[in-house]
């Protein structure tokens, strides 16, 4: 049975820094593109990084880059958002997204969240 299972999150100062961490299982991690998603009180969903594979290509949300950087460790099975000069706008349930093509259809899975409370 695939699972993703976020951790890491919790109450920081602005200017705090967290690393996140999605523990996966059931599945080739090694094999999926990972991407970390977060979603604000009435707010969209929106991706804020994602990881290649081999880890060797990373994309980054504007708003978060610079300060954010997405990790993975195949032989761990997990990837990690480390995030720095987090700001109150950063406060959201961050998301673990493992996405696959497998040509005529696709492999999606998600985590159940944790969450980021940025506040003084």
């Amino acid at each position: 049975q695939m699972q993703l299972v976020e951790s890491g999150g919790g109450l920081v100062q602005p200017g705090g820094s967290l690393r996140l961490s999605c523990a996966a299982s059931g599945f080739t991690f090694s094999t999926y593109f990972m991407s970390w998603y977060r979603q604000a009180p009435g707010k969209e969903r929106e991706l804020v990084a994602g990881i290649s594979t081999t880890g060797g290509i990373t994309n980054y949300a504007s708003s978060v880059k610079g300060r954010f950087t997405i990790s993975r460790d195949n032989a761990k099975n997990t990837v990690y958002l480390q995030m720095s000069s987090l700001k109150p706008e950063d406060t959201a349930m961050y998301y673990c997204n493992a996405y696959r093509s497998f040509g005529s259809y696709a492999m999606d899975y998600w985590g159940k969240g944790t969450l980021v409370t940025v506040s003084s």
